[in-house]
């Protein structure tokens, strides 16, 4: 982390700012699930309430939810008897909830639907005969956890377009593609060009697998990018679909950070920056935000314009056992 600011009242600059608030940005509806299953288990079974792995990727999120009970843990081995257990919005292998079910611990699974709809999706294609390629990052838990869908060697794991090439399968191999839903838009369409090409009879999802709020949120960047002199993606290193939003920034041209707190801020970023654009990753809430501009308000003064790129009104189902 970055030394904190120095007195504005002694090195800041007053010239004006425009700042470029991309929309949609921040919270998904998967997250907003997730953290609310969190919150409601608390109140329903009283603290401690355990969760399998971070509930998303933000430490601010995390050590909130610890503040109200929630105990964070990597493995289920962790878990003590007798007490309940919320699985991540990433998913997990199915043994994770086979597991619980052997020790009789009450379980919640907070897996974002359309995370969900990947793992039937592999299910369905590994039923249909097909080996499933799935384009991901190796280890993220989403990967993971859909991996763990299927048995071991009916899956396997591309992340590049050389991984491609690499692939050795029989001709006319039944073989099916599903994708991580927090990928890049644009680094998936060229691997899967790639697959289609290398196996013409490879089929896919009827619509892609890269989620509504990934795919807005990188076109919102795209939308004011080129107009900025500096990027700034608040989000956690651990957050595919923060990583992401950098990426594409950069792609556009534009020289782009990540950070988690307003705090991380270097002045000296700002220097001979005219035009600033905010985003924030899927994992990251919105009084972060706002912690970010007022930070930047330390030094500059701020003009904030809004970006709409797109509406987003997509609500989840809680669990079951979570409503009233």
């Amino acid at each position: 982390m970055n030394a904190p600011f120095p007195d504005p009242a002694a090195e800041s600059d007053r010239r004006p700012l425009t700042l470029l608030l991309a929309a949609p940005r921040g919270f998904c509806a998967g997250v907003d699930r997730a953290i609310e299953i969190v919150e409601r288990a608390i109140e329903r079974y009283g603290p401690p309430v355990y969760v399998r792995h971070e509930i998303v990727h933000n430490r601010y999120v995390v050590d909130t939810l610890k503040a109200k009970g929630a105990v964070f843990v990597e493995e289920l081995s962790e878990v003590p008897d007798g007490v309940p257990v919320v699985f991540s919005a990433h998913g997990v292998p199915k043994s994770v909830p086979a597991e619980a079910t052997d020790r009789g611990l009450d379980w919640l699974d907070a897996t974002c639907p359309l995370v969900s709809k990947v793992h039937r999706q592999a299910e369905r294609q590994l039923e249909a005969g097909r080996h499933v390629l799935f384009v991901g990052h190796k280890g993220h838990p989403e990967v993971i956890g859909t991996m763990g869908q299927v048995p071991e060697g009916t899956i396997a794991l591309v992340e590049t377009v050389g991984d491609v090439a690499a692939l050795d399968f029989p001709d006319g191999q039944p073989l099916a593609f599903l994708t991580q839903t927090t990928l890049s838009v644009d680094d998936t369409a060229e691997i899967v060009a790639a697959l289609k090409r290398r196996f013409p009879q490879i089929v896919g999802p009827k619509a892609e697998d890269i989620c509504y709020a990934t795919s807005n949120r990188q076109a919102a960047v795209k939308a004011i990018a080129e107009e900025c002199d500096l990027m700034l993606v608040i989000g956690a290193p651990n957050s595919s679909n923060s990583l992401r939003l950098v990426e594409v920034a950069e792609r556009c041209g534009t020289p782009a950070r990540l950070i988690q707190r307003g705090d991380e801020i270097d002045a000296a970023w700002l220097r001979g920056v005219e035009t600033l654009g905010l985003t924030a990753g899927a994992s990251a809430p919105e009084t972060l935000v706002r912690e970010v501009v007022d930070a930047i308000a330390r030094w500059r003064r701020v003009e904030e314009h809004l970006r709409v790129s797109a509406e987003e009104k997509m609500i989840f189902k809680l669990p079951r056992q979570l409503v009233d």
